[in-house]
């Protein structure tokens, strides 16, 4: 219903601002993308002085770890050269490095959260682990 899809699209926005605050606080310029169940943007944020590229990899790493069901940073050990899976890093639109997780709500993927720009890829781990421990008790809820 309206409610529900106003609400889910605050919790998307907090998400993403929770996280961009976190790198900023650590300070790393980045982008965050939020994005639902099928990989599309619901929130997305940029630091005015991040990367030309971290906008469109924020929203791939998010939509690969719904898309695979899986973190990118565990995507990105189980696919390394000479690894069964290593082919998928081929595959358009995968992004397979640290910093897109899943948001779950009630043992459920509810959405995918990126964040892209930090120095490493556990830094942009940390800066969606923010995210996600923003809207965690909200969306519980619902």
């Amino acid at each position: 219903d309206a409610l529900k899809r106003a609400a889910r699209a605050l919790h998307a926005r907090d998400a993403a601002q929770a996280a961009l605050l976190r790198c900023q606080k650590d300070g790393y310029t980045v982008a965050v993308a939020v994005v639902d169940r099928g990989g599309q943007p619901l929130a997305v944020l940029r630091d005015n002085l991040a990367g030309n590229h971290t906008t469109q990899a924020a929203i791939g790493k998010a939509s690969t770890a719904i898309s695979f069901r899986t973190d990118t940073t565990e995507l990105a050990a189980n696919s390394q050269a000479g690894k069964p899976s290593s082919g998928i890093r081929a595959w358009p639109n995968v992004v397979a490095v640290g910093g897109g997780m899943m948001i779950r709500a009630k043992g459920s993927i509810v959405g995918g959260i990126g964040v892209s720009g930090a120095p490493t890829g556990d830094a942009d781990d940390a800066c969606a682990k923010a995210g996600i421990a923003a809207i965690s008790d909200a969306i519980e809820l619902e």
